[in-house]
């Protein structure tokens, strides 16, 4: 069993950055895989970007890529998401999940942080 919580969500203007941390305990965390998803008000979850557990990362939606960066930290157990140039249709609540799928690692879910891009 692993549990997560993420962290570092907030306000930010258009343009900001944040950083998102999603610690995890129990289970192995080096064995895992994991990814990064978000949910808009009225819209349905998707996939933001994923990590392997060799580090392998992947960005599974075009909007993001350029801008955003997954990466882990193994000594930590703690998976980052960075968020660069947000863009108000960045706003939403961001998930960190977790699984051995490499390709869908959504065994385990945090409670999710909000990000908010104002305008």
């Amino acid at each position: 069993q692993v549990q997560l919580v993420e962290s570092g969500g907030g306000l930010v203007q258009t343009g900001g950055s944040l950083r998102l941390s999603c610690a995890a305990s129990g289970g192995t965390f080096s064995s895992y895989a994991f990814g990064w998803f978000r949910q808009a008000p009225g819209k349905e979850r998707e996939s933001v970007a994923r990590i392997a557990w060799d580090g392998r990362d992947t960005y599974d939606a075009d909007f993001v890529k350029g801008r955003f960066t997954i990466s882990r930290d193994n000594a930590k157990k703690t998976v980052y998401l960075q968020m660069n140039s947000l863009k108000p249709e960045d706003t939403a609540v961001y998930y960190c999940a977790a699984g051995y799928n490499r390709y869908k690692p959504t065994t385990y879910w945090g409670p999710g942080t909000q990000v908010t891009v104002s305008s």
